[in-house]
């Protein structure tokens, strides 16, 4: 992973080039020197954020690629049994 460090006129001019450079890790953009803000692919995004994708969403892409699908454990207390008194 590489880290890139842009200045907010450097990243004004050359947006193309900050977003290639996102590729290869995070962007920071200083304002006077100090850091200001972070460009991310969305794929870095969803990761840092602990997005994951739904079934429902995993079966609604139409580019029929493969993807990981790892449900998270229901716990306990789903079964219980049956109170009759």
């Amino acid at each position: 992973m590489t880290i890139t460090t842009l200045s907010s006129r450097t990243f004004n001019q050359d947006t193309s080039g900050a977003k290639k450079a996102a590729n290869n890790g995070p962007v920071f953009i200083t304002d006077r020197g100090r850091p200001a803000h972070v460009l991310l692919t969305i794929e870095d995004y969803e990761r840092l954020a602990g997005k994951t994708m739904s079934l429902a969403e995993a079966l609604a892409q139409t580019d029929g690629g493969d993807f990981d699908f790892n449900p998270q454990p229901i716990g306990k207390g789903l079964f219980r049994p049956a109170d009759l008194d």
